[in-house]
């Protein structure tokens, strides 16, 4: 179209070759082939006074024209879109993951980005992959352990299990305690994909002593039920406060046993990443860089 279209305006194929710095054969060949294409003749050649365009060929130039001109702003608005500090960023997060370091991380990568929309949606770990992959989300939270091979990602951190206690139990005094010792308490599971396998997964066997007594699918219910006496339970990620929504505290104590970790990671697109996607990439990487493994969230 554009070959063709820079011919008609000139109303000559040597004059539109030279423009466009390719050989006249080429604009020739591309007047051919739009007629073939719509099966008319668009085009009156004349050896002395060049090209003119028949009729139709005055409507199909002008279409073309359209079309060229659509096709040049698209491009001019997705290399603004690709450079642009702006625009609608759609983040999808394995549950409350997010809640603990996202503001702040944020902070350093849109400080004052009045031009930035921002979409946060709590998923399950595989509905955050598969939203990566089909367009729903620009970027992921989520933990690695469980990842699609089609997922491109970044470790952020890798975080070893720990046991929540309540501020009075027993075991809160102790510095460190083992899994024997947490396989003797009641415990409480969360009840999300990959973290309920995972936790229960912790024991063997032949060590658990005492029963579930509950399943909650959020960490902060889970939190709750442990500060409230009614058993303990292993998380991965440290949030912020001891302080739990039914107002009692909560006790991390370490644990002293060689136990796998979750690691929780970011994925996009690491080929052809916008800028904002770089920047909040960036950030998120930066913020646990800051705060290593002594600041966290809870992994759901």
């Amino acid at each position: 179209m554009e070959y063709f279209t820079t011919a008609l305006r000139h109303g000559n194929i040597a004059k539109a070759a030279t423009e466009l710095n390719i050989a006249a054969s080429a604009v020739s060949a591309a007047i051919d082939q739009v007629e073939t294409e719509f099966d008319l003749t668009l085009v009156s050649r004349h050896r002395a006074r060049g090209i003119r365009a028949t009729a139709s060929g005055r409507q199909v130039v002008q279409k073309c024209e359209r079309l060229l001109e659509e096709y040049r702003a698209l491009l001019v608005e997705g290399t603004d879109l690709k450079r642009a500090l702006s625009g609608v960023l759609r983040v999808g997060y394995y549950a409350p993951i997010a809640p603990a370091f996202l503001p702040q991380a944020l902070l350093t990568c849109l400080p004052s980005a009045a031009g930035v929309t921002l979409k946060f949606e709590e998923c399950n770990n595989d509905e955050a992959q598969d939203g990566l992959q089909n367009g729903r989300y620009d970027v992921i939270l989520f933990v690695a352990e469980d990842v699609q091979p089609a997922i491109e990602y970044d470790p952020l951190i890798v975080a070893p299990p720990y046991c929540l206690l309540s501020a009075g139990h027993a075991l809160a005094q102790a510095p460190v305690v083992s899994i024997d010792q947490i396989a003797r308490e009641p415990l409480i599971v969360l009840d999300r994909p990959v973290a309920a396998s995972y936790y229960e997964g912790l024991f063997a066997d032949s060590t658990r002593k005492a029963p579930i007594v509950a399943y909650a699918n959020s960490t902060e219910m889970v939190r709750s039920l442990v500060a409230a006496g009614r058993g303990c339970a292993i998380l991965n990620m440290r949030p912020l406060t001891s302080d739990t929504y039914c107002g009692a505290k909560v006790v991390e104590r370490p644990i002293s046993d060689v136990l796998p970790p979750l690691t929780l990671a970011i994925g996009y697109d690491k080929s052809r990443p916008r800028r904002i996607v770089s920047e909040f990439v960036r950030a998120c990487h930066a913020h646990f860089t800051r705060t290593g493994s002594t600041q966290c969230v809870v992994i759901r």
